[in-house]
């Protein structure tokens, strides 16, 4: 008996042995990741690769984010190694890590070591500050001006369609094109070029940062040249007569493209009562392309040209603080279509007008250059087909004490401007000297077929200081006394300009073809039409209507587009459709 207990116990203890061999069991699986590490923005994606090894046969593999688990994949029959893609949350916080760890479960239920993939989070924001060399952005990242970028000579900073570059407030963030630099901004109808403020929806402000610097080698006619004001270093430009220039040296400079910009919320101060402009372009030549470019909500004016012989076209300034188009220092090019609506309360102190254009800091002259015989080298540039919709669409409209002309000539300018629409200002035309009214009687200076509104129920301005009035004037014209501007009102009519007073209701404009609800009037920066409607209606017949009357024979006009209609819009035809936006402030950037 106890020999056949001892047998019964070998037995057994030989078949478990035998089961044991037939079922030996093998090791745990093992896991590693390849990268380890990565980064990326929020809402970017980063991508590691799973190596696994699982002599039982892989099952499963657990994903882990900061040791909570997200996800399981069945990878039964896969082969290593696995590439998983991690999507970085929206709002993870900038600077920050994160944990994304991985551990895989073999067929006996065993589980691996944990492998972790370390995540940063980087800043979504790319910055440029300092000098910049050459280089190519990318649309698809986001961009921060830093302080006074500058873009020297011989450098080109590119900017694809799309791309949104946003200004700090903190640093007086400015772009600054040097002489011989080139910006080369090439949006598109659908897809432009996007400047504006580092601030988030609903808290957007003029004056958020400094806005758009292009300078060049054209002819400027000053005796020095000149400096662009608050930038420091000193940034002169242009070429000068003390150097041996004529307003044809370096009139081709091209200091690049830009074409579909948009402009928003620059003009920040850079010393007291010291704004840049929107855009601001100082002795660029007409190698350089301008075309569809809005700036809007500025601090300062919108566009300024400071001499140079730079073209442009298809320009739009939406509720300038102070000009909305400003020439000085011998600028000689030409512009055709333009747009200008004001707010009826934002208006610079120094006095707000449409156009404003100077030759020089007073209204001397320029011995050779500009000095009533020679004109070649005065401020002579040619506007054509200007729409200015002005903060006072009738006479009920209160607005800013500081708002004055549609148009203030003077300091022996030389511009001319041809078949465009002023409305909307307190005083319409004001010519300011002698050498700004000898250059429009000797035809330096040329404005002809043109549309003039005021709200007001005055046509002639009797004093130096009249503040409503189609025509001012600060001169002495015999025979008149001081300030009597009947010599400009006859300029007006006797080249073939119109004008009319006393508007009480937009329905007037309606019969202009333009509607009166494109006025900003009663609006605000956050009910203002993100994209109106500016093609001009049919209107009623009559000398006034828009659709007609035009005429290009002036030998100023030989380079432009020919168009029946006046203004800056055909019938049925909106130029500012799809690439401009007139509710910035919303815009979700």
């Amino acid at each position: 008996m106890k020999y056949s207990k001892i047998l019964l116990t070998m037995t057994l203890i030989a078949s478990v042995f035998v089961m044991c061999s037939e079922d030996k069991v093998q090791p745990a699986p093992s896991v590693t990741v390849d990268p380890a590490t990565s980064a990326n923005i929020p809402g970017g994606t980063v991508t590691t690769n799973i190596n696994f090894s699982a002599p039982n046969g892989a099952r499963q593999l657990f994903v882990y984010v900061a040791g909570v688990e997200v996800d399981v994949l069945e990878i039964g029959g896969s082969s290593s190694p696995i590439p998983y893609d991690y999507t970085i949350p929206s709002n993870a916080l900038i600077g920050s890590t994160i944990i994304v760890s991985f551990q895989v479960v073999d067929s006996k239920g065993y589980l691996s070591q944990i492998a972790n993939f370390v995540v940063t989070v980087g800043d979504p924001v790319n910055v440029l500050q300092g000098t910049l060399a050459t280089q190519t952005l990318d649309a698809s990242k986001p961009y921060l001006l830093k302080g006074q970028v500058f873009v020297p000579s011989g450098a080109t900073l590119t900017i694809p369609a799309g791309t949104v570059i946003k200004g700090e407030k903190a640093t007086k963030a400015t772009l600054i094109i040097q002489p011989g630099g080139k910006l080369m901004a090439n949006g598109t109808a659908t897809s432009p070029v996007v400047f504006t403020s580092a601030k988030g929806v609903g808290e957007r402000d003029r004056g958020d940062w400094g806005g758009v610097v292009l300078l060049g080698n054209a002819f400027v006619n000053q005796t020095a040249k000149p400096a662009i004001e608050g930038i420091t270093p000193s940034q002169t430009f242009g070429s000068v007569a003390a150097d041996g220039a004529t307003p044809a040296t370096n009139a081709a400079d091209n200091s690049g493209t830009l074409r579909y910009v948009r402009i928003e919320y620059a003009g920040v101060e850079l010393t007291p009562n010291n704004e840049t402009n929107g855009l601001t372009l100082g002795g660029v030549g007409n190698g350089t392309t301008i075309e569809n470019i809005q700036v809007s909500f500025g601090g300062d004016d919108s566009f300024e040209w400071f001499g140079g012989t730079v073209n442009a076209k298809y320009l739009i300034s939406l509720s300038a603080w102070d000009d909305d188009f400003d020439t000085d220092f011998g600028w000689g090019g030409n512009v055709q279509f333009g747009l200008a609506v004001r707010n009826p309360f934002s208006a610079d102190q120094s006095g707000s007008n449409a156009f404003e254009s100077d030759n020089q800091s007073n209204g001397n002259a320029i011995a050779g250059i500009c000095d009533g015989t020679t004109n070649t080298g005065c401020t002579r540039g040619v506007f054509s087909n200007i729409t200015v919709l002005g903060p006072r669409e009738t006479q009920s409209r209160s607005i800013s004490g500081n708002y004055q002309n549609a148009a203030h000539l003077r300091r022996r300018t030389a511009i001319s401007i041809f078949n465009s629409f002023f409305a909307g200002f307190r005083i319409g035309i004001r010519v300011d000297d002698q050498g700004t009214l000898d250059n429009l009687n000797s035809g330096a200076g040329v404005h002809g077929y043109n549309v003039l509104s005021v709200p007001g129920s005055t046509l002639i301005g009797t004093s130096t200081t009249a503040s409503d009035a189609a025509f001012a004037t600060g001169l002495t014209i015999p025979p008149e006394a001081a300030g009597n501007a009947t010599a400009i009102s006859a300029y007006w009519s006797n080249n073939n300009n119109t004008v009319f007073n006393n508007v009480t209701s937009t329905g007037v404009f309606d019969d202009l073809g333009v509607a009166g609800s494109l006025f900003w009037g009663a609006q605000t920066s956050s009910t203002f039409p993100s994209n109106p409607n500016f093609a001009l209606g049919a209107g009623v017949a009559g000398g006034n209507n828009l659709n007609t009357g035009a005429n290009f024979a002036n030998p100023k006009l030989a380079s432009f587009a020919t168009t029946t209609y006046r203004g800056a819009f055909a019938s049925g035809s909106d130029w500012t459709d799809g690439w401009s936006e007139f509710q910035p402030l919303n815009k979700v950037y």
